[in-house]
């Protein structure tokens, strides 16, 4: 039968004290770097696993986590937060916690998800997603002193709890910027409906920046429900107008597709910018405002981490910013 590996067994393989390996594992900041790679390669080369039971004890923590897979969309975005989800596993993992995943259609379910979950598990607390005005969960949470963070800012309130962001309007402003930069006037917008807070955002993003530029953004707007289908019909109503925009910024990828489509043999070519990056984007060769979401989820681990701790402020804030990833569609 093979040695069991324990924390002895690291120190001994890496050359220091039990008490070092445990600071590796349990606060890494106070261990010199030199020292903490040594003990971290020992820990993987000999398979090593902390005791979570010990932990717990330890700690008075169940060392879980919970966050909502969002339903399947068009299979375009819907990566984005797959990807989130991925870069948050791994962060959650690193700072000593598993993360329980879980399903809901509406926010009214998501609480009773809520509720069920709390019930069934000693859970530490919640990550959210996709953030809105007037949110009701991160209001169930609160009154029930439930910890929590959300990936997207509480649009009523900035202060109301720890978030971190991606600066959308930051995006959509970076990729607006280079159109004009390209010699486009005429720009146009495919957004989703008013009211969305990370939708109406990234519509700011571009409306100030060819206001600024000393253009008028009227009758260059549309707005719809994010998809491809609805993004070619809005580009197609662009393209019909007395004065056709030569490029469009699109809220999602989605939406970008779909214009892509609408615009395809009109000569000259129309630009097309999306939004978000995915994988779909790179394949086709579409230009698109790109998240920082494996920096964005170790950020909200982070920032959980500072609540569990018993941080007596409020940690603040974090707002990221945006890149764009050129591509052949501008």
């Amino acid at each position: 039968m093979a040695e069991k590996v324990t924390i002895a067994t690291v120190a001994r393989h890496a050359h220091v004290s039990r008490q070092t390996v445990s600071n590796v594992i349990n606060a890494p900041h106070i261990v010199r770097e030199e020292t903490r790679q040594r003990v971290q390669e020992a820990i993987s080369v000999l398979g090593y696993r902390a005791n979570q039971a010990a932990r717990q004890m330890r700690t008075g923590r169940s060392q879980l986590i919970a966050v909502r897979i969002e339903p399947t969309r068009d299979g375009i975005n819907g990566s984005v937060l797959d990807r989130f989800l991925h870069g948050l596993t791994e962060a959650a993992e690193t700072a000593g916690y598993r993360t329980l995943l879980y399903t809901a259609a509406d926010d009214q379910q998501e609480i009773a998800t809520y509720d069920d979950l709390l019930s069934a598990y000693d859970l530490d607390a919640f990550v959210l997603t996709g953030t809105d005005h007037g949110d009701p969960r991160t209001a169930w949470l609160a009154e029930r002193g439930v910890a929590f963070v959300t990936f997207g800012r509480p649009w009523d309130d900035p202060t109301a709890h720890p978030w971190v962001d991606v600066d959308g309007a930051a995006g959509t402003a970076r990729a607006t910027a280079h159109l004009l930069t390209r010699g486009h006037r005429r720009i146009g917008f495919l957004g989703w409906p008013a009211g969305s807070g990370v939708g109406d955002d990234r519509r700011a993003g571009w409306r100030e920046t060819l206001r600024a530029a000393g253009i008028d953004p009227t009758d260059l707007d549309r707005a719809t429900e994010d998809g491809v289908a609805e993004g070619e019909r809005l580009m197609r109503d662009l393209l019909v107008a007395a004065e056709p925009p030569t490029a469009v910024v699109c809220a999602s990828d989605s939406l970008a597709l779909g214009a892509m489509q609408a615009v395809r043999g009109v000569e000259p070519a129309v630009a097309v910018i999306g939004f978000d990056d995915t994988p779909v984007a790179a394949a086709i060769g579409l230009t698109s405002v790109s998240q920082p979401l494996a920096e964005a989820a170790a950020s909200c681990v982070d920032l959980l981490t500072a609540v569990l701790d018993g941080d007596q402020q409020t940690p603040a804030p974090v707002l990221l910013q945006p890149s764009l990833a050129l591509r052949h569609t501008a």
